[in-house]
């Protein structure tokens, strides 16, 4: 036999009082006698009463879940900082739905839709590699739905960022390999209009200046995040006349690839060419010879983009935050050209 839900009304009955004044004393109010109200929880504790969240959700206008936003489920990075969303929203007591725009505008278009119908109470994104307009975020803003974007974001709207050193990282990068006797380092960057494409590719270009070395536009190379032409652009640096003597890759998965034809092309790592990846994939740690990477903190950048929309949700007045988690440069054999000292 089912068993009957303790209601507002029930607690009510039992005292011969009215509903109103059990809501109010359940919800914390004051304008209550202290003896009515300390009956009221009193008798709601024996009853095992709990609070119909329905109902309350439908009178605040809420739904308590959490839209996301992914160019991709598949990359590393994004599932780590889907459970560092998710965790923080469990702790929250919210439920979270996800969505992959596979790096497509037009997907991330009805991505956004598919949200506002579901009338989510605010949205953590992160871009595709082909957006380079706004608007379909700013219908988010016009309907009152807070958003965070995190590591690529809208840098046309005033919203909260949650990001990382972007051009620190790369500086640092850079730098450790010149540290290592490259003066011919190849760059792997992304798309152009992005944000964290465009703040690491000036921090390479900040480390090549700072130690005097000529920039080659040649060494540059624009790519998608996704890394399918990763043979084309590796045949490309080893066909120009003076080939690269380090490559800082676009990500891990570009760098490992990248390894695996430089190898078969009789290459040595790093001796010959040395790889810096980005991202710092649990395979980076287990290829021959070892990544050097960029440990890009997913995670934890996962759980403060929740906690900043939760805390915009529950308070709408507060005005957009932006926070930078730190990235740190993990240096293993594939850069360690210079004996270690």
């Amino acid at each position: 036999m089912e068993k009957k839900l303790v209601t507002i009304k029930d607690i009510a009955k039992t005292l011969g009082i009215s509903k109103s004044t059990v809501s109010r004393a359940l919800c914390g109010r004051t304008d209550i006698h202290p003896d009515t109200k300390k009956k009221i929880i009193e008798l709601a504790r024996s009853l095992n009463y709990e609070p119909n969240a329905l109902a309350i959700n439908l009178k605040q206008q809420r739904t308590n879940t959490i839209g996301v936003i992914i160019p991709e489920t598949v990359n590393g990075f994004f599932a780590r900082a889907t459970g560092g969303i998710q965790k923080r929203a469990d702790m929250a007591g919210m439920n979270v739905m996800i969505c992959q725009s596979d790096e497509s505008y037009i997907i991330e278009k009805k991505n956004i839709h598919s949200l506002m119908s579901g009338r989510v109470d605010g949205v953590i994104i992160s871009v595709s590699h082909e957006t380079d307009q706004s608007e379909h975020f700013a219908a988010l803003q016009q309907k009152g739905i807070p958003m965070v974007f995190f590591d690529r974001i809208s840098e046309d709207l005033e919203t909260s960022q949650i990001i990382t050193n972007n051009h620190e990282i790369a500086f640092e990068g850079t730098n450790h390999l010149i540290s290592q006797g490259c003066k011919r380092i190849a760059y792997v960057a992304g798309p152009h209009h992005l944000n964290n494409s465009k703040n690491r590719l000036h921090g390479y270009l900040d480390a090549l200046k700072q130690h005097n070395i000529e920039v080659q536009d040649s060494y540059i190379i624009h790519s998608s995040y996704k890394s399918d032409k990763v043979e084309e652009y590796t045949r490309y640096l080893l066909n120009l006349p003076q080939r690269p003597d380090a490559v800082f890759a676009i990500n891990d998965f570009a760098a490992v690839e990248m390894m695996h034809i430089l190898k078969k092309s009789g290459l040595r790592i790093p001796d010959d060419i040395a790889i810096l990846g980005f991202n710092n994939e649990n395979i980076s740690r287990f290829v021959e010879p070892s990544l050097s990477s960029i440990d890009h903190p997913a995670y934890d950048i996962g759980m403060a983009a929740a906690e900043v929309l939760i805390n915009q949700i529950r308070h709408p007045e507060l005005k957009p935050e932006k926070r930078i988690v730190k990235s740190k440069l993990i240096i293993r054999e594939s850069t360690q050209k210079q004996p270690q000292l």
